[in-house]
This record gives C-alpha cells, sequence and structure tokens, in this order.
C-alpha cells in the first residue's frame, strides 16, 4: 500500500469516526429532551410542597454529591482544584440565573408564555456561537431550526390560533428572555472554556458553582424546611431533579456541545413539549387535539432536516 492510499484511508477512517459521534451527538440531545419533559411533571409535585428557590438549592446540593461520586468514585478523576476557576463561576451563574428568572416569571407570567419565549434559544444559541467561537450556522440549519420552532410555538399553545395572536409581551416575558439569553450562551461557553479536563469532573464543579450562586436565595428557606413533613413524592421528585434532569442531562449536554454546533445542540430543545405531552397522556392526564400533534409532527420533520444539514 502505497502513502497516497495510506493517507486516503486514514481520512476515510476519520470522516467515519467524526460522522459516528455527531450521530451520537444527536441521540444524546434526543435523550435530553425526553429527560427534560420529565421534570416538569415531577417538579410541578415538589412544587406543591416548596417554593422554588429552596428547592432548587436542595436539587442542587444533592446534584453536587452524585456528580462528585460520578466524578472522583466511577471516573476516578483526580479531585484538584480547577485552574482558571472563574470558568466554572460564569458557567455556574448563568444556569443559576436561568433557574431563577424561570420561576420569577411565572410569578407574572403563565407557563405557555414562556414556553413561547424558550423558543428563541436556538436562534440566540446561533448569535452566542458566532461571537464566543467564530461558528457561522448555515442557512439550511437556521431555516430548519425556524420550522421546528413553529411547530413547538403550535404544540406550547395547544393548536389555538386565538391564543397565538392573544400573546402579550410582558414583564414576565421579558425576564425569562434575560434567562433564555443566559441559557443560550452556556451552550457555546462549553466548549469555548473546555481545557480538555474529565468531562464528569468539569460538570461537577459547573453545578458546585451553581449551588454557591443559588445559596443566597435559598439557603434560609431551606435550612427552615420541616423535612419530615414533606411527603414521599416530594423526595422522589427531588431526586429525579437532581440525579436525572440535572446530573445526568448535564453529561448528555456537555457530551453533544463538544461534537454539535450549539444552534443544533438546543434545536433539541424544541421537542421537550411535545415529550411533555405524550408523557402527560399516558400518565392518565389526558391527551390534547389532534392538531396539536401536527406540531410536533412539524418540530420533528425540522429537527431531522436540521439533522442531516452539514456542520
Amino acid at each position: 500500500m502505497d502513502q497516497t492510499t495510506q493517507h486516503a484511508s486514514k481520512a476515510a477512517s476519520s470522516l467515519q469516526s467524526a460522522s459516528r459521534e455527531r450521530l451520537f451527538g444527536h441521540l444524546a440531545m434526543l435523550l435530553f429532551s425526553a429527560l427534560i419533559a420529565g421534570s416538569f411533571s415531577f417538579g410541578g409535585l415538589a412544587a406543591q410542597h416548596m417554593d422554588a428557590a429552596p428547592l432548587m438549592l436542595w436539587r442542587y446540593l444533592l446534584t453536587v454529591l452524585v456528580m462528585a461520586a460520578l466524578a472522583f468514585g466511577v471516573f476516578r478523576a483526580p479531585l484538584e482544584f480547577p485552574k482558571e476557576y472563574w470558568r466554572f463561576l460564569i458557567l455556574g451563574g448563568l444556569i443559576a440565573f436561568y433557574m431563577l428568572t424561570m420561576f420569577i416569571a411565572l410569578e407574572f407570567t403563565d407557563p405557555v408564555s414562556t414556553g413561547a419565549v424558550f423558543t428563541l434559544m436556538p436562534l440566540l444559541s446561533a448569535g452566542f456561537a458566532l461571537l464566543f467561537l467564530g461558528q457561522r450556522t448555515r442557512s439550511g440549519v437556521l431555516v430548519a431550526l425556524v420550522i421546528a420552532a413553529v411547530g413547538a410555538v403550535w404544540v406550547i399553545f395547544r393548536g389555538s390560533i386565538e391564543a397565538i395572536l392573544s400573546f402579550d409581551i410582558g414583564r414576565g416575558e421579558m425576564i425569562f428572555f434575560a434567562g433564555v439569553a443566559a441559557h443560550a450562551a452556556y451552550v457555546p461557553l462549553i466548549r469555548k472554556f473546555g481545557r480538555g479536563e474529565n468531562a464528569v469532573a468539569f460538570g461537577f464543579w459547573v453545578t458546585v458553582a451553581s449551588a454557591l450562586c443559588l445559596l443566597p436565595f435559598g439557603a434560609r428557606e431551606l435550612v427552615a424546611t420541616d423535612f419530615s413533613a414533606l411527603p414521599l413524592t416530594v423526595y422522589l421528585a427531588v431526586a429525579y431533579l437532581a440525579i436525572v434532569t440535572t446530573a445526568l442531562t448535564f453529561l448528555l449536554l456537555q457530551y453533544a456541545s463538544m461534537r454539535l454546533p450549539a444552534p443544533k445542540v438546543l434545536g433539541y430543545g424544541y421537542l421537550t413539549p411535545s415529550f411533555i405531552i405524550i408523557l402527560e397522556g399516558l400518565l392518565g392526564h389526558g391527551w390534547p387535539p389532534a392538531a396539536v400533534f401536527a406540531g410536533a409532527f412539524l418540530t420533528a420533520c425540522g429537527l431531522a432536516a436540521m439533522a442531516r444539514l452539514p456542520d
């Protein structure tokens, strides 16, 4: 085998490997969307018995323990204080800010309106990816994202034209928009701030920073909580939020962010409303009108087209 053939063989092998990595990145984000959908049902159970700030702090403190066990127990990452620790303060602060604005916004508006604002996240992420990484989003990907967003909006508003036309931008929507922008910046910054660290150890320090940022808002109420009076459903909900929705989804997001452009990563968030509808139906909480499933199908088509387009 001559050198030219060897180089061609290596190039083909490298392309196949990269293609496989991208496929796994898409599958990771598909699972991410399904797991996030479950958090709405479980989170709603816990929110009936606790305020948002202490509840979020509790879940992140538990997540710190879970991530520590994974990073330093299972994956045997070296336990050492990270260099350039400011990276984690920024990332953790962005996530904490997103969580807080989401709950604060719900004091002024409703989940449907916040869901509509959420659809701006992938497009905002495309702008941040260009700003932070010089990562340009292909026009075809942007078109696919817009198609997926239209389907997601249709699902969020339950297929009602009247509800869409009556959407009003108020204080709650503006507050949540700031949080959505913070989360949109988070994904490209994961790649920018990565220094080749163990992914799980990286996630541990981000959750530590998130918990630190949440301490001033929820520590006093959390200490004053009568845990013996809380029903078992709250403990199960917090366990799901901490272990599945926070720890596992962080690893999936981390994995995909290193293999896919930021807009493609966050585009999968458009599937969350559809997964919520399916989960609520399976739990016996009723199914929506058939028109809503048309929006879910449109979202799936947009994301499928996006996944097939070149990065």
